[in-house]
């Protein structure tokens, strides 16, 4: 082997091992689901692609038998599931979420295609953990669900017939990851120069948005949901980092404070 071709076995090498790594970084995670069959035949389609970060919202069944036996040689990705009681725990420190969907929302939210998905989750696992959704086998995420992500993926098919098992839309993620793992290995495309805040800090704000909002009679009691699902696009899209998050806290309580000191002082405007 001459001196060129040993340099760029090497570098293939370090590239290898660097995609790798930030493949770790990127969660498949499963919400509720049903059939066990599924997601051992899921962790399969992760291994043979390099992954291998797996967790569980609520399964009905797991462990179970037939997990293991889908799974086909993937049984170490099993073993090392994480399973959660909750989304938020499965989301813990992960700073960017993607959800798969195949159905249109009332309210847009940002769309990507598998591959566009791919690349960009890539790109942001050099920063921060990076979650992928995936729903229940009959009818995918709830919208509250889908509020959580950044962004929806969608797998366009025929749409005379666009019925993806679930561990056919894990595959073909998992492919996507490799090759953009495999081609931008050595660099990032899209990264984010900031590190936004992860899922769970994120659901704290939006309660703490949404209880000041009643509390300054800006949001109506009776039908918050509209208003506060274009609140959660607007800064799921600005996806705030740890400096600007503290600033909108304390703007949060800063005017809670101004309306019960409001309340709280006796009417000026009145006199003898």
């Amino acid at each position: 082997m001459n001196r060129k071709a040993a340099q760029d076995s090497r570098s293939n090498s370090d590239l290898s091992q660097k995609a790798t790594g930030l493949l770790q970084r990127v969660r498949v995670v499963l919400i509720n689901t049903t059939h066990p069959g599924n997601i051992g035949a899921a962790a399969r389609a992760m291994k043979v692609m390099g992954m291998h970060n797996l967790h569980l919202v609520t399964p009905k069944l797991f462990p179970h038998a037939d997990a293991t036996a889908l799974a086909s040689g993937a049984d170490d990705i099993l073993q090392h599931a994480t399973v959660h009681s909750s989304l938020e725990s499965a989301l813990t420190g992960c700073g960017l979420v993607l959800g798969t969907s195949a159905r249109l929302r009332s309210l847009a939210m940002p769309q990507l295609d598998a591959r566009a998905a791919a690349q960009k989750a890539f790109a942001e696992a050099e920063r921060h953990d990076v979650a992928l959704l995936f729903g229940r086998e009959r009818y995918g995420l709830t919208n509250d669900e889908m509020q959580r992500c950044h962004a929806l993926v969608n797998i366009p098919a025929d749409p005379g017939y666009s019925s993806l098992n679930l561990a056919q839309a894990v595959q073909i993620l998992a492919y996507e990851l490799h090759m953009a793992g495999l081609a931008n290995a050595g660099y990032s495309l899209d990264a984010l120069d900031w590190e936004p805040v992860d899922g769970n800090q994120m659901e704290l704000f939006y309660v703490h948005l949404e209880q000041t909002l009643k509390d300054i009679l800006f949001l109506n009691p009776a039908q918050p949901r509209k208003l506060m699902m274009r609140l959660r696009r607007l800064f799921n899209r600005a996806r705030p980092d740890q400096n600007e998050m503290n600033i909108l806290r304390g703007i949060l309580t800063a005017a809670q404070a101004g309306k019960e000191a409001s309340e709280a002082s006796p009417d000026q405007s009145t006199g003898s």
